[in-house]
């Protein structure tokens, strides 16, 4: 499985920044990589494991903003088609070690 986070965040006031920078971090400390700005994927090796992160997640939400997540599949992940400068790009790989919650 892959667990997608979207997130919109305002950025309008400092203090509004900062909980943008803090979630992105948080993001990153958890294992998430950015696929594209605002839009952060991991791998969960499975249901169980998506379901731990979403609940990991939960309390780092800031009081502001709309965030989703999202799980697909390892399939559904892999189908994915992706477009660089209009050149085809192969998708991320899952991670071959292993994964500790």
């Amino acid at each position: 499985m892959w667990l997608f986070v979207m997130f919109d965040l305002p950025v309008t006031e400092a203090e509004k920044r900062r909980d943008y920078t803090r979630f992105r971090r948080k993001l990153l400390a958890t294992g998430f990589s950015m696929l594209q700005y605002s839009i952060y994927a991991r791998y969960c090796p499975s249901e169980e494991a998506s379901v731990a992160y979403r609940r990991k997640l939960r309390p780092l939400i800031p009081p502001e903003g709309q965030i989703r997540l999202l799980s697909v599949t390892d399939r559904q992940f892999g189908k994915m088609e992706i477009f660089q400068a209009r050149r085809p790009r192969r998708a991320e790989k899952r991670p071959d070690q292993l994964v500790l919650l």
